[in-house]
């Protein structure tokens, strides 16, 4: 099954490239989001699952790792795959300007790209 919001199917590499992500542009070291998780994600695990290495985290773990990286655990268990993205079970579809710029409507390939140039706007602040 696709993740909608990024064309991506709903697979380890994909949740990985997303947890990484989300990571950097929150300029956390892998051993911050270790502390930030109390220690029930080890920087060891997270990076495994960066990698695409762990297919299935747990819900607990992708709980820890929302709560950390102040992210949807809603968007961790789709991008995990254990939950069908909200989109994917509208009957109509969305209409209207705004949505044309949504992320809904992103490739996977677009959102990387966004998210990289966050990333380097957020390095420039500092």
């Amino acid at each position: 099954m696709a993740d909608e919001k990024s064309g991506e199917p709903n697979t380890a590499e994909g949740l990985g490239r997303y947890l990484k992500s989300v990571r950097l542009g929150s300029r956390m070291t892998l051993r911050d989001v270790e502390e930030a998780t109390g220690k029930e994600v080890s920087n060891a695990y997270l990076s495994q699952l960066e990698s695409g290495k762990i297919a299935k985290p747990s819900v607990t773990v992708l709980y820890a790792l929302a709560t950390s990286l102040n992210v949807p655990y809603e968007t961790l268990m789709e991008r995990a795959g254990y939950i069908v993205p909200t989109s994917q079970k509208a009957e109509t579809p969305k209409q209207g300007k705004t949505t044309t710029y949504s992320i809904d409507n992103l490739t996977a390939d677009e959102e990387k790209e966004l998210l990289d140039y966050l990333n380097y706007i957020r390095s420039k602040k500092k």
